[in-house]
């Protein structure tokens, strides 16, 4: 298992992951908007129909810091 330190927005998993709509999703770079401000990340992203995987470590540890540091501003 690949550990990331808490600076790192990319994904990487060595599990096959797969969408509901039976797509894989592959690691791939995204545009992400948050409190307005834009962010290209890399998340997990289904190649058939485009469906975007929010991991909940990143919703609820990398994002809510990025919140704080916004609110802050």
């Amino acid at each position: 298992m690949t550990h990331h330190s808490r600076n790192d927005l990319s994904f990487s998993s060595a599990t096959e992951w797969r969408c509901r709509c039976g797509g894989t999703l592959v690691p791939r770079k995204v545009a992400a908007l948050y409190m307005g401000s834009r962010f290209e990340v890399e998340l997990p992203a289904c190649e058939q129909c485009g469906f975007i995987l929010v991991p909940e470590e990143l919703a609820l540890g990398k994002m809510l810091e990025v919140e704080r540091i916004l609110e802050d501003k």
